[in-house]
């Protein structure tokens, strides 16, 4: 089945992918939300043969149930897909690929992003004063941080001559380092997915969107997939402190996920992510603004391997696993509404995250206050599930 009406959104090779996601169903006893996997770009409801994502994770015969396991049919994933663009009303609602998994990210894993976290907290949140900030910080480090490993000689020995200057910061601690930052983003069943807003605080005037590879992990540890996630950030509400990350972070849609989690297989494995380029594309609504930029994740500080074992281990367990963010290189600094105030989002942004491994992941911009509520969660889900017979699958 050819799904090259619908190029971007899509991986290049879906005829050869093993795709695995979510949709709400409104028909009959079907309503409420269902596993998918899409095969040579035919989607198809295995909720039947296993009733969660976090369950399919688990399997031992996980790329077998995934090729095999009987379903019915919903049609072309292109269809899909064209059905949920931002602002359309779907019969079949795609949602986020992940449920009752834990939601993790971490933070200052690319030596870009890691300079732009030291300029929000020495400019206290405030976008007019970056300009200057981000000056005085170039001058000072005075070296390419990425080419510094963290934790290393070289690294420790950086950090006492940038404390020595003064210019140590919480945000070099964990870009450079030892420890990775790894923290909660987002509630189980809480993320949204393709075509869905989000959202913002609206207390927030600096924020941007936070395009990055997501890591499906089981509860072994094992690496099972990956996907495309916008880990929604507000720079002046963090720049003003960091122990107010929670409040930045995990609000009513400020955190997007899918299309569909790739499984590893032959053709795709975290070898693919470690070299894939993740790309942005911002399209204002309201003023015609456009930004676009590439992260390479061949410059990422922390391997994606390693981020997994900073976050699962003897230390912490993850019983119904969970989903990792893995960073972003890219904060944006063009200028959108004033010279030298950089950028932030217009309520109507049309964000697109893409690789070509995994597709495009496309949400529009919202306020918090006025995206849908989040209602449904765990409970929610095993009462619904129960409901349909559902709960002897998998």
């Amino acid at each position: 089945m050819s799904t090259s009406s619908q190029p971007g959104f899509l991986p290049d090779d879906i005829d050869d992918a093993l795709l695995v996601g979510r949709v709400w169903r409104k028909a009959g006893r079907h309503e409420g939300p269902s596993v998918v996997v899409v095969r040579s770009g035919e989607v198809f409801d295995i909720t039947a043969a296993v009733p969660t994502t976090a369950d399919l994770f688990e399997r031992a015969d996980l790329l077998d149930i995934a090729r095999t396991a009987p379903g019915e049919s919903l049609g072309a994933v292109s269809d899909l897909i064209a059905a949920n663009v931002p602002g359309a009303t779907p019969a079949v609602r795609l949602l986020a690929p992940c449920d009752v998994q834990a939601i993790k990210a971490c933070g200052v894993t690319f030596a870009v992003s890691l300079i732009e976290r030291v300029i929000e907290e020495q400019a206290g949140g405030d976008p007019l004063k970056a300009k200057e900030v981000r000056e005085t910080i170039a001058s000072v480090i005075g070296t390419d941080l990425s080419k510094i490993a963290p934790g290393s000689d070289a690294a420790m020995k950086l950090k006492a001559e940038l404390e020595r200057r003064g210019a140590w910061s919480q945000y070099m601690e964990v870009g450079i380092g030892p420890d990775a930052e790894v923290f909660s983003k987002s509630q189980p069943m809480s993320a949204v997915g393709f075509g869905a807003g989000v959202g913002l605080l609206a207390a927030s005037t600096w924020n941007n969107p936070e395009p990055e590879i997501v890591l499906a992990v089981n509860s072994r540890g094992e690496v099972v997939g990956a996907t495309l996630g916008n880990d929604v950030n507000l720079r002046d509400i963090e720049g003003r402190s960091a122990l107010l990350l929670g409040k930045c972070k995990d609000n009513n849609g400020s955190c997007a996920i899918g299309p569909f989690v790739r499984l590893f297989d032959g053709a795709f494995t975290l070898d693919s992510v470690r070299s894939a380029s993740v790309s942005l594309r911002v399209d204002g609504a309201d003023d015609g603004f456009v930004l676009e930029g590439v992260s390479h994740m061949s410059e990422i500080s922390r391997d994606p391997a390693s981020l997994v074992a900073q976050t699962w281990g003897r230390h912490h367990q993850y019983p119904d696993g969970f989903m990792l963010f893995l960073g972003t290189m890219f904060s944006p600094i063009k200028d959108r509404d004033a010279s030298g105030a950089g950028f932030t989002h217009h309520l109507g942004d049309v964000v697109t995250i893409s690789t070509p491994q995994l597709g495009a992941l496309t949400n529009t911009v919202r306020l918090s206050t006025e995206i849908e509520p989040w209602t449904f969660g765990v409970r929610a889900l095993y009462q619904n599930l129960a409901a349909r017979g559902l709960l002897d699958a998998g």
